[in-house]
Protein backbone atom coordinates (compact mmCIF):
# COMPACT_ATOMS: atom_id res chain seq x y z
CA UNK A 1 0.00 0.00 0.00
CA UNK A 2 3.04 2.36 0.55
CA UNK A 3 4.33 2.15 -2.65
CA UNK A 4 0.87 2.57 -4.31
CA UNK A 5 0.41 5.98 -2.18
CA UNK A 6 4.16 6.58 -3.26
CA UNK A 7 3.71 6.08 -6.84
CA UNK A 8 0.95 7.92 -6.98
CA UNK A 9 2.06 11.03 -5.18
CA UNK A 10 5.27 11.10 -7.17
CA UNK A 11 3.39 10.76 -10.56
CA UNK A 12 0.51 13.40 -9.56
CA UNK A 13 3.30 15.99 -8.89
CA UNK A 14 5.05 15.62 -11.72
CA UNK A 15 1.97 16.42 -13.56
CA UNK A 16 1.04 19.01 -10.88
CA UNK A 17 4.22 21.06 -11.65
CA UNK A 18 3.63 20.72 -15.49
CA UNK A 19 3.80 24.48 -17.16
CA UNK A 20 -0.48 25.55 -17.11
CA UNK A 21 0.34 28.66 -18.88
CA UNK A 22 0.93 25.86 -22.19
CA UNK A 23 -2.21 23.82 -20.83
CA UNK A 24 -4.75 23.10 -24.15
CA UNK A 25 -6.28 20.14 -22.20
CA UNK A 26 -7.40 19.19 -19.36
CA UNK A 27 -7.12 15.50 -17.59
CA UNK A 28 -10.06 15.03 -15.54
CA UNK A 29 -9.64 12.17 -13.74
CA UNK A 30 -11.89 10.28 -10.56
CA UNK A 31 -9.79 9.83 -7.60
CA UNK A 32 -11.09 8.45 -4.33
CA UNK A 33 -9.91 8.06 -0.66
CA UNK A 34 -8.63 4.81 1.36
CA UNK A 35 -11.05 3.77 3.90
CA UNK A 36 -9.77 2.06 6.93
CA UNK A 37 -8.23 -1.40 6.65
CA UNK A 38 -5.34 -2.75 4.69
CA UNK A 39 -7.17 -3.81 1.39
CA UNK A 40 -7.37 -1.27 -1.39
CA UNK A 41 -11.06 -0.30 -1.94
CA UNK A 42 -13.54 2.41 -1.83
CA UNK A 43 -15.01 2.44 1.44
CA UNK A 44 -18.55 3.52 2.49
CA UNK A 45 -17.57 6.08 4.56
CA UNK A 46 -14.86 8.19 1.81
CA UNK A 47 -15.99 9.40 -1.13
CA UNK A 48 -14.62 10.22 -4.77
CA UNK A 49 -13.40 13.16 -5.85
CA UNK A 50 -12.82 14.97 -9.21
CA UNK A 51 -8.99 16.37 -10.20
CA UNK A 52 -7.54 18.24 -13.29
CA UNK A 53 -4.41 17.92 -14.33
CA UNK A 54 -3.41 20.65 -17.22
CA UNK A 55 -1.70 19.28 -20.31
CA UNK A 56 -0.12 20.76 -23.00
CA UNK A 57 -1.69 18.27 -25.73
CA UNK A 58 -4.26 15.50 -26.68
CA UNK A 59 -2.32 13.13 -26.66
CA UNK A 60 0.07 14.06 -23.68
CA UNK A 61 -3.24 13.83 -21.72
CA UNK A 62 -4.06 10.63 -23.48
CA UNK A 63 -0.92 8.80 -22.51
CA UNK A 64 -1.42 10.28 -19.09
CA UNK A 65 -4.64 8.81 -18.64
CA UNK A 66 -4.06 5.31 -19.92
CA UNK A 67 -0.72 4.93 -17.69
CA UNK A 68 -3.04 6.38 -14.36
CA UNK A 69 -5.62 3.77 -15.17
CA UNK A 70 -3.09 0.55 -16.29
CA UNK A 71 -0.03 1.67 -13.33
CA UNK A 72 -2.12 2.56 -10.79
CA UNK A 73 -5.89 2.87 -10.37
CA UNK A 74 -6.75 -0.73 -11.74
CA UNK A 75 -5.80 -2.79 -8.58
CA UNK A 76 -7.96 -1.39 -6.61
CA UNK A 77 -11.14 -2.95 -6.31
CA UNK A 78 -14.66 -1.28 -6.30
CA UNK A 79 -12.86 1.75 -8.05
CA UNK A 80 -13.88 2.43 -11.65
CA UNK A 81 -10.82 4.82 -12.74
CA UNK A 82 -12.53 7.27 -15.13
CA UNK A 83 -10.85 9.81 -17.10
CA UNK A 84 -11.28 12.15 -20.05
CA UNK A 85 -9.74 14.82 -21.33
CA UNK A 86 -11.23 18.34 -22.13
CA UNK A 87 -10.13 21.25 -24.43
CA UNK A 88 -9.60 24.13 -22.52
CA UNK A 89 -11.49 26.39 -25.26
CA UNK A 90 -7.98 28.46 -26.17
CA UNK A 91 -5.33 27.91 -28.36
CA UNK A 92 -1.89 28.99 -27.14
Amino acid sequence: MKKFVFQTLIFLSLLIFSDAVKANYWLVIGTYRQGPGGRPEVSGITSPSLHTIPMKDIDTCKKAGNKITKEIYIPVWQFDNKWTCIYSGTSK
